[in-house]
């Protein structure tokens, strides 16, 4: 399929790309093209190994919520209405594709430059990537993953749908201590990285159940996301 092709070779063409500006080597891969079963063929996707080096393993940032009593949750980059491709698009209208979200490869290594020096320097607890499922998916994955509830506070005025759905590029979740909240966000300022408060890590009321709430919206508590997670499989092989 010339199409298929097409689009694989272009997915490689932007790896490539993104490894030279960001400096990331890439040291194996794979790629099946007759993955299918009938005439239904997997996506054309090819898969990649890279290889990072911490020179302190003990600076390492887990991706899980609540190291750190009452962490401050604070988007980094900016976030645009940006759908085509997303998760939101294939499960609600069963579609995948159209003009994939920016990808400006300068402002991914200024993101990386920022978490590199936080780590660092102490003043992040936590950090997690936003792509499929965008911010909500980070939030709920973060959350289950340090086993802590979180509210989050949508910026006023903003779409509330375009925050927590949109899969724009470049953006990271982090959980950073009370204590280093204004180093922090001053670095960020510093060095022309957008970082919004959007929320804080909350354990929960005493004795009740730690849960995700987008404040005016929805709460679900962590029991129910974990089941919904780790049901699917379970419930379909029974």
């Amino acid at each position: 399929d010339p199409g298929v092709m097409w689009q694989f070779s272009q997915a490689v063409r932007g790896l490539a790309d993104g490894a030279v500006a960001l400096g990331i080597p890439v040291t194996g891969g794979n790629v099946s093209f007759y993955n299918q079963t009938g005439s239904t063929a997997i996506l054309p996707t090819p898969v990649v190994g890279v290889l990072g080096v911490l020179d302190d393993v003990s600076r390492r940032i887990p991706t899980g919520l609540g190291a750190e009593p009452g962490e401050t949750l604070i988007l980094l980059g900016e976030t645009r209405d940006e759908f085509d491709g997303s998760i939101w698009a294939q499960v609600t209208a069963d579609h995948l594709g159209g003009l994939p979200p920016t990808v400006d490869l300068e402002r991914e290594r200024l993101l990386a430059d920022v978490l590199t020096a936080a780590s660092r320097d102490g003043l992040v607890s936590a950090a997690h990537d936003l792509s499929e499922g965008g911010l909500i998916q980070a939030v709920v994955e973060a959350a289950l993953a340090g086993e802590t509830g979180c509210r989050i506070v949508l910026p006023e005025g903003s779409d509330a749908f375009v925050m927590l759905f949109s899969e724009s590029a470049g953006r990271v979740l982090v959980a950073v201590p009370r204590t280093e909240e204004s180093r922090f966000t001053a670095m960020c300022q510093a060095r022309g990285l957008p970082a919004r408060r959007i929320g804080v890590v909350d354990q929960g009321p005493d004795g009740g159940e730690a849960a995700v709430e987008v404040q005016g919206l929805f709460t679900v508590t962590l029991a129910q996301l974990r089941s919904t997670s780790e049901g699917v499989l379970p419930g379909l092989f029974g």
